[in-house]
């Protein structure tokens, strides 16, 4: 059996994590980290810390499943990134232990349902967009070149007076938005 871990997080340094580590402790972590900030920073040192000593057999164990993740989709993540590794996750208010079949199963239920979710949007974005090609927009950002800028750029080109960068100087635009504007104006021929 593996060591068992305890992670804390508060949002502000106003805040005590108090609370946290003492129910920690009684459940027996061998080493608590503790992060203050919100939950939305990407950028968490000791839960990278935690992360990076986890091995398979180990048990990361929270107060509370919002301490660990941002989201559902972001909490989903972190556990099946700790499954994978052979992690078990413990949270105590909300009874969930992964190292058991009953907390194996609500954790299957958490991950079937942000999937259920992942897959919504990605419906939601695809009917969206479809539905705004029907009335003749089309997404993706506009170009940097003008239809006659565009020609010009080609005769340019073509004429091997200018090179690439000379021709993007002028017309105010990188050699790359000059390439992307020769090779789309050949597939419009």
């Amino acid at each position: 059996m593996g060591e068992v871990f305890g992670y804390a997080r508060v949002s502000t340094a106003d805040q005590d994590a108090s609370l946290q580590r003492d129910a920690l402790s009684r459940h027996g972590c061998s080493e608590i980290f503790t992060d203050v900030g919100s939950g939305s920073r990407a950028h968490r040192p000791e839960l990278d810390r935690l992360w990076g000593k986890l091995r398979s057999g180990d048990t990361v164990v929270v107060w509370r499943l919002d301490r660990l993740g941002r989201s559902v989709p972001h909490l989903i993540d972190q556990l099946e990134d700790l499954q994978t590794r052979g992690v078990g996750f413990v949270s105590l208010q909300e009874t969930i232990d992964t190292t058991t079949p009953g907390g194996r199963l609500v954790f299957h239920v958490f991950s079937a349902l942000a999937q259920f979710e992942r897959d919504l949007v990605i419906e939601r974005t695809t009917a969206g967009l479809a539905a705004a090609r029907a009335r003749g927009r089309v997404g993706g950002r506009p170009n940097k070149l003008t239809a006659q800028q565009t020609a010009t750029a080609r005769s340019l080109y073509e004429a091997k007076t200018m090179t690439v960068t000379d021709i993007g100087r002028v017309l105010g635009v990188s050699r790359s938005t000059i390439y992307r504007a020769l090779d789309s104006s050949n597939v419009a021929k």
